[in-house]
C-alpha cells in the first residue's frame, strides 16, 4: 500500500491523538490509577515527575572518610557506600530519588536528592549512620565487652516484630548459615553471661544467655520506640557502610519555592513560544501557520514521552525543552528559506517544495547530529569520571536530546506532510 500524503497525514493525526492521552493526564483527567482487562489489573501512572527544585525536598552532600582505606580501594569503597545509601533511600519511600558519587581532589562525596521529603531528621539518621551491628561478650565478670566476630555481615535479614506479651517493638534477626553457626557457638560459651548487641558503638541491649541457642533466628529487645525499631531494621537490611560518612552540605527546598520556580519557568516558556509563533507567522504566512501546527504536535509528543519514559523534570530540564523548541523551528526555517530560493530560481510550487525539503535535509541532519554529540557528552551515560556527572546538567541534556530527536520527526516529516496536503 502506497503511503500518500493524505495517509501519512491521517497517521500523524492518529499518533497525535494517542499521545494526547498521557499528555493530558493530570490536566484534564486523573493521570494515575488502574485499569482492569480480562480480569487482570494493570496500574498506570501518567503524572509528570518533578525534580527537587520544582517539588521541594532535601538535598544532601555526604563525604566519606577514606583515611583508613587504601588509596587503590577508595573508588570501590565509594561505590559500595553509594549502593548502601541507595538501598537506605528506598526505605524512605521517596519517588524519583537521585544518588550519585563525585570526587573532588581527595574528597569522596555522595550527592543525594530526595524530592518531596519532609521528615529531614529521619532521613539524616537513616543515611548518615554507619549501621555496623556486632555482638560482644563479657569476660570474667567485667563490664567491658569484647567483639565475638558475629556482625551485621552474618545477617540474612532483619524485620520488625512485636513482643506477644507486652506489645513492645523488637527486632527479629535471621542469620546466614555461617552466622547461625557463630551464634550457636557464642551462646554456648556464654551461658549465664550477658551478650551485648551494639549498633554503631551504641549498646541496644545486653540480655543474659540462658542456654545454648541453635537455629538461624534471634530477637533484639530493648527500650527503643517503634520509630527507632523501624530505623534499625532499615539500616540493618540496607547493610553497613564500608566507611564512615559525614554530612558536608544540607539544603532544604520548600514546596512553595519549587512551585514559584515552576510558575516562572512556564511563563518564560509561553513567552518564548509566543515569540517563535509571531516570528513564523510574520515571515512565512501560511507556511508559518503549518509550522505552528507542527510545533503544537511536537509539544504533545514531547510531553507524552516525558510521562511515559518517565523523565524527572527540573529547571535545567525545562531549559533544555525550551531550547529544543527553538531547534524544532530551526528545521522549518531552513526548509522554508530553501523553498523561497527555489521559487526565485523559477521552479513551480510543487517542485520547489520537494527540492526545499530534500536539499535542506543535509543541513538539518548535520546540525542535529552535532547537537546530539554534545548531548551525549553532557549526559555522560557511562559515568566517565573526566566528564560532567552533575544531575542538573544531565537533566538539561536528557530533555534537549529527546527534543532534538522528536523535532527531527515533526520538523521534517510532519511539516512536510502538512505542506503537501494544505499548501497550494
Amino acid at each position: 500500500m502506497k503511503l500518500t500524503p493524505i495517509r501519512v497525514f491521517l497517521l500523524v493525526i492518529f499518533l497525535t491523538l494517542l499521545a494526547a492521552i498521557p499528555a493530558a493526564a493530570g490536566f484534564i483527567w486523573n493521570g494515575k490509577g488502574e485499569v482492569k482487562v480480562f480480569n487482570r489489573i494493570f496500574p498506570y501512572d501518567f503524572t509528570l515527575r518533578r525534580g527537587l527544585d520544582l517539588q521541594g525536598g532535601l538535598q544532601l552532600v555526604l563525604e566519606a572518610d577514606m583515611a583508613a582505606v587504601p588509596e587503590a580501594e577508595r573508588s570501590q569503597a565509594l561505590e559500595s557506600a553509594r549502593s548502601v545509601v541507595e538501598r537506605r533511600v528506598d526505605f524512605l519511600g521517596v519517588a524519583e530519588p537521585t544518588v550519585q558519587t563525585s570526587r573532588l581532589g581527595d574528597s569522596y562525596r555522595i550527592l543525594i536528592e530526595l524530592p518531596g521529603l519532609t521528615n529531614t531528621e529521619e532521613a539524616l539518621a537513616l543515611l548518615g549512620s554507619t549501621a555496623q551491628l556486632d555482638f560482644r561478650e563479657a569476660k570474667l565478670q567485667s563490664e567491658n565487652f569484647t567483639p565475638t566476630g558475629l556482625t551485621g555481615k552474618d545477617l540474612a535479614k532483619a524485620e520488625l516484630q512485636f513482643d506477644s506479651t507486652t506489645g513492645n517493638p523488637q527486632i527479629g534477626l535471621t542469620f546466614t548459615a555461617e552466622g547461625a553457626r557463630k551464634f550457636e557457638e557464642i551462646t554456648g560459651r556464654n551461658i549465664g553471661q550477658p551478650l551485648a548487641i551494639f549498633l554503631d558503638e551504641a549498646i541496644l541491649s545486653a540480655p543474659t544467655v540462658q542456654e545454648k541457642i541453635s537455629g538461624v533466628s534471634a530477637v533484639i529487645t530493648g527500650t527503643f520506640s517503634l520509630a527507632e525499631a523501624r530505623l534499625f531494621v532499615a539500616q540493618l537490611n540496607a547493610g553497613a557502610l564500608p566507611t564512615p560518612i559525614s554530612v558536608l552540605e544540607r539544603r532544604q527546598i520548600g514546596p512553595t519555592l519549587g512551585a514559584q520556580e515552576l510558575q516562572k519557568s512556564v511563563v518564560a516558556g509561553l513567552i518564548g513560544l509566543a515569540l517563535v509563533v509571531f516570528f513564523m507567522l510574520g515571515n512565512y504566512g501560511r507556511l508559518g501557520i503549518l509550522a505552528t501546527v507542527a510545533l503544537s504536535i511536537y509539544g504533545i509528543l514531547t510531553l507524552a514521552i516525558y510521562k511515559l519514559v518517565p523523565v524527572t523534570l527540573t529547571l535545567s530540564g525545562i531549559a533544555g525543552f525550551i531550547l529544543s523548541v527553538g531547534m524544532a523551528v530551526d528545521a522549518n526555517i531552513l526548509v522554508f528559506e530553501r523553498i523561497k530560493e527555489e521559487r526565485r530560481w523559477g521552479k513551480d510550487l510543487k517542485t520547489a517544495m520537494e527540492l526545499g525539503f530534500g536539499r535542506a535535509w543535509d543541513s538539518i541532519r548535520d546540525a542535529n547530529l552535532a547537537t546530539l554529540a554534545t548531548v551525549f557528552i553532557l549526559f555522560n551515560p557511562f559515568n566517565w569520571s573526566f566528564l560532567v556527572t552533575s544531575g542538573m546538567v544531565r537533566g538539561f541534556a536528557l530533555t534537549l536530546g529527546l527534543g532534538v530527536l522528536i523535532s527531527l520527526f515533526t520538523g521534517v516529516l510532519v511539516t512536510r506532510t502538512l505542506v503537501r496536503v494544505f499548501y497550494r
